[in-house]
């Protein structure tokens, strides 16, 4: 297949129009065929529950070209998973697990010259998301639903790739309250958290690292990615919390990690901790993975990388899960699945 002209080495994280997104209409209890169109807008309703009460939710995965030709996606079935949790919390109707990766594919397929091509550090970033699209004065859940699948080609999330960047603890804004909804993927939460990350980037740091909104006393997640950190003892902690977004990548690490012996552990970890780890980073869907060089919280700062390069464990978690993901390594746990032509 001939590609599209793009300059692949140099994307930006962001929109690139492709030919065609794919959309699925829930109404009447059903959900229907879906429909390929090239249309970049959406005919919808102005008392749409999505627009007046935030009855939405979306997903991010990326879809890579291997040395062979294939293209493939990372762990589909647990974004399938998680925005069925999601759509429930939120009471929306969840697109069925097998109709979510049927419309992954169907979108990919019909875009896959913008897939791009093996070995030029991008990806082809997939975007489902549901959103209510019936009309509601009250407030009260949507009588029919969208779910939709749009695909962009990306380059790193962060412009400097897989390098250290600073972070700084927020503690005048929550991204989320215990017993919300920072647990799922719902735009609020990053609505929230507009205003910490703006004001972080003019400061100079890369983004902000939050804290829990009862007692803020204890590490949660930065904006876009969970938190975790090795310990000087080789331990892989990352928090467990009941406003964090359960990360995929995240989920995956932690396997990883006790294949190189970090012992992983899912716990509270207090910010004081922080001055006592050996290296940090953030894990998402975007970045995968990003080292943390340096902390500040309050008046101090703790550097983790003071020679400007990732530490050992962050670079050798980085270097196997890629490798995994672009199907340059084995993948002994069934997390790659090829998309069908």
């Amino acid at each position: 297949m001939i590609k599209a002209d793009m300059d692949w080495p140099n994307l930006a994280f962001g929109y690139y129009k492709t030919d065609q997104n794919i959309r699925f209409t829930w109404r009447n209890g059903s959900w229907d065929n879906g429909v390929l169109t090239s249309d970049e807008t959406l005919p919808l309703h102005m008392a749409a529950t999505c627009l007046h009460y935030g009855q939405e939710c979306f997903e991010g995965l990326k879809a890579y070209e291997t040395k062979n030709g294939d293209v493939v996606v990372f762990r589909i079935e647990e974004n399938a998973r998680r925005m069925i949790r999601s759509c429930k919390k939120i009471l929306m109707e969840p697109p069925p697990e097998e109709l979510f990766i049927d419309g992954c594919f169907r979108a990919i397929n019909a875009n896959r010259k913008y897939v791009p091509p093996y070995g030029t550090g991008a990806s082809l970033y997939v975007r489902p998301f549901t959103i209510g699209s019936g009309a509601e004065v009250g407030v009260k859940p949507a009588s029919e639903y969208m779910f939709i699948v749009l695909v962009t080609p990306v380059g790193p999330y962060f412009k400097t790739g897989f390098k250290p960047v600073d972070m700084i603890i927020e503690e005048k804004v929550d991204r989320a309250a215990p017993l919300g909804v920072g647990d799922v993927k719902v735009g609020g939460n990053y609505a929230a958290s507009l205003r910490a990350g703006v004001a972080a980037r003019k400061k100079g740091y890369a983004d902000v690292l939050y804290l829990d909104a009862k007692e803020k006393k204890y590490m949660d997640e930065s904006g876009p990615a969970n938190f975790f950190a090795i310990t000087k003892q080789g331990q892989y902690v990352t928090p467990d919390s009941e406003t964090i977004l359960p990360s995929i990548i995240n989920m995956s690490l932690i396997t990883l990690a006790e294949e190189l012996g970090l012992r992983p552990e899912r716990r509270p970890v207090e910010v004081e901790e922080i001055f006592e780890f050996a290296e940090a980073g953030c894990c998402g869907t975007a970045a995968v993975i990003t080292p943390i060089g340096s902390i500040t919280y309050r008046d101090r700062k703790v550097e983790y990388c003071k020679d400007g390069q990732p530490g050992r464990y962050c670079t050798e978690l980085y270097q196997r899960l890629i490798a995994i993901q672009t199907g340059d390594a084995p993948d002994p746990y069934g997390w790659v699945r090829v998309v069908p032509k």
